[in-house]
C-alpha cells in the first residue's frame, strides 16, 4: 500500500475546508495546508485536521504556493485538492481501493474533474487533472494562474475513473485570475501556450472578446499546439465571434474546424444553428443528430456535455414543430427531460403537443 500525503493551499476558505477535508478522512496519511494569508476561521480548521499548517506570502503566483505544499510533503504519492473541491462517496472508495492496489511503477494519476453544473446538477462541463503524483519524480508547478504539472511521455501514467467534484460556494465569475495576468504581463512576464490558452479564456469570460480573439490567435500560431487544444479554442473563438455579432467569422471558424477531425458536437449544434437560421430545416435535423451520435473524441480537454445531451434533443424537437411532425418533435422533448427532468421549456411544449395531439 502507498502512502499519500494531501496538499492543499488556502485562503479564506472556512465555509469550505472541513467538508474538502471530511470527504477524504481516513485516506491521506498527511494533510499539508499551506495559507496564503486568510482573515477568517481558515487556519482554526485547518489546525483541527493536522499539525502542518504553514503561512506563506501571497505573490500573485498560485505556482509558488503550491510547490511551496508540495514542499513540505513526505510520504510516497502527493494528492491535491483545492478546499471547494470533494470526493463523492462512492469515489472516496475508488480512491480508497487504489491506494491499497496502485503499482509503485506508476508516476501520475489522473482524475476527472467535474468543474461546472446546471442548475439541476447535471455536469455542464469536465476535465483530466493528474491529481495523485510520485513525490520522488519532485513534479513543480509551473503558471502564475491555471498552474499545472507538465507531465511526459516518459512518465508512467494512469487514467483512473475517480472523481473529483468541484462544489464552489459562490459561483460568480472572478476577476482575480485575470488581474494576475494582467499584472504579469505589465511586469514583463512571458506567456507561454498554456498562458495563452488561459489568458483568452478569462478575457472572454469578463466580455473583453476582441482581446481574446486576438490572445486565442496568438495561441493557435504557437508551435504543437495539439489538434483536441485546437478544436477546443476554435470553439472559444466562435463563441467571441457570435457575442461580437460576427456570425460569418464564427460559422468560418466552424468550418475550419471540420479540416482537422471528425465533427465535434459543439461544432454540429453550431452548424444546426447555422442552417436553421437560413431556414434549411432538413439540414439542421442532420448537423443535431450528428451531435447525438458522434462518439466523443476527447476526454482531457474541458468535455461541454450539453452539446451531445439536452441541447441538440431540444432543437431537434424545434425542427419537427416547424416540420409539424409533432410525434417526432413530443419525441425529442421528452429525451430532453432524460437530461433536464425539471426543463419548463421543454415541459411546455410535451404538454402542447399531447394537447394538440388530441384534439
Amino acid at each position: 500500500m502507498i502512502t499519500i500525503s494531501l496538499c492543499m493551499i488556502v485562503k479564506n476558505e472556512e465555509k469550505v475546508l472541513e467538508r474538502c477535508l471530511q470527504s477524504v478522512k481516513g485516506i491521506p496519511d498527511e494533510i499539508i495546508i499551506v495559507d496564503t494569508g486568510s482573515t477568517d476561521r481558515t487556519k482554526e480548521i485547518a489546525e483541527k485536521w493536522t499539525p502542518y499548517v504553514y503561512d506563506f506570502k501571497w505573490i500573485d503566483d498560485f505556482s509558488a504556493a503550491r510547490n511551496e505544499s508540495f514542499r513540505h510533503a513526505t510520504k510516497d504519492y502527493i494528492l491535491w485538492l483545492d478546499a471547494d473541491d470533494v470526493l463523492l462517496e462512492k469515489d472516496k472508495m475508488a480512491l480508497q481501493s487504489l491506494k491499497s492496489s496502485l503499482h509503485s511503477e506508476i508516476d501520475a494519476v489522473a482524475m476527472k474533474y467535474h468543474a461546472h453544473f446546471d442548475n439541476q446538477g447535471n455536469v455542464i462541463s469536465s476535465a483530466y487533472r493528474f491529481r495523485l503524483l510520485k513525490r520522488e519524480k519532485q513534479y513543480r508547478w509551473i503558471g502564475v494562474v491555471h498552474e499545472h504539472i507538465p507531465i511526459t511521455e516518459r512518465d508512467n501514467t494512469y487514467q483512473s475513473t475517480i472523481v473529483v467534484t468541484h462544489q464552489k460556494e459562490n459561483p460568480k465569475r472572478s476577476v482575480r485570475n485575470l488581474n494576475i495576468y494582467e499584472k504579469y504581463v505589465a511586469r514583463g512576464g512571458t506567456l507561454t501556450s498554456h498562458d495563452l490558452f488561459h489568458y483568452g479564456r478569462e478575457l472572454a469570460s469578463n466580455h473583453r472578446y476582441e482581446e481574446a480573439v486576438d490572445i486565442f490567435h496568438q495561441f493557435l500560431d504557437s508551435p504543437h499546439v495539439s489538434d483536441e487544444m485546437r478544436l477546443f479554442i476554435f470553439n472559444e473563438l466562435a463563441s467571441c465571434y457570435y457575442f461580437l455579432q460576427n456570425i460569418e467569422q464564427e460559422h468560418q471558424i466552424t468550418l475550419q474546424s471540420l479540416s482537422y477531425d471528425m465533427p465535434q458536437p459543439v461544432f454540429c449544434c453550431r452548424l444546426g444553428e447555422h442552417f436553421l437560421r437560413q431556414g434549411k430545416v432538413e439540414v439542421a435535423i442532420f448537423w443535431y443528430q450528428l451531435a447525438i451520435q458522434i462518439p466523443v473524441s476527447y476526454s482531457w480537454s474541458v468535455d461541454k456535455n450539453p452539446f451531445r445531451t439536452w441541447l441538440p434533443h431540444k432543437q431537434l424537437g424545434l425542427c419537427y414543430e416547424m416540420k409539424e411532425e409533432d410525434r417526432q418533435a413530443l419525441k425529442y422533448y421528452q429525451q430532453v427531460l432524460e437530461f433536464l427532468p425539471d426543463d419548463p421549456e421543454a415541459k411546455q411544449k410535451i404538454q402542447y403537443l399531447q394537447q394538440k395531439m388530441k384534439a
